[in-house]
């Protein structure tokens, strides 16, 4: 069984309940759908899934590109881009966003798996990568700590500001 709980971002609504449907047929947890670049912050801020589907062209003030920028600043999740558009000033910016994966419509089940597992396991290596990074230097400032405690000790100033004009 796959797992993942997954948000869609789609306007179109035929083709956002195809995806539903092949997101259930693969065995991942829905998280939700949504229509717009504010609804699918709203909603991912609500249900905090493990990975966002986002279409880039979207009806209303804020397009994917957009909304993808403030989820993964907001809420550090992974997106992947569904999309028909494949005008290179409008790739070039989605990629500036950091996707974990850019699938161009049309698109299979077997596409769409392949995307979501390997942004999914890119997702925790970095996650991984980034706690022990973490640790690391935790330990380094541990032991920083520990050998130059005095250094940091208080210190009484006998003199005051005026002593020093």
């Amino acid at each position: 069984m796959a797992e993942g709980k997954i948000l869609i971002v789609e306007d179109e609504h035929i083709v956002a309940m195809g995806i539903k449907r092949m997101l259930k047929s693969l065995g991942y947890t829905l998280a939700g759908v949504a229509s717009s670049g504010e609804d699918a912050i709203r909603k991912a801020e609500i249900t905090f899934p493990d990975l966002v589907l986002m279409d880039i062209m979207l009806k209303g003030d804020m397009n994917g590109i957009e909304a993808a920028k403030e989820i993964k600043e907001r809420l550090d999740v992974p997106v992947v881009y569904l999309t028909a558009c494949s005008e290179s000033k409008i790739v070039e910016r989605a990629w500036k966003t950091g996707p974990l994966g850019y699938i161009v419509k049309p698109f299979d089940e077997k596409d769409l798996q392949k995307s979501i597992d390997v942004a999914l396991c890119r997702h925790r290596m970095e996650k991984n990568e980034l706690e022990k990074s973490s640790d690391k230097a935790e330990k380094g400032f541990e032991k920083c700590g520990k050998s130059s405690r005095k250094l940091f000790e208080p210190v009484e100033c006998t003199e005051s500001l005026q002593d020093l004009n």
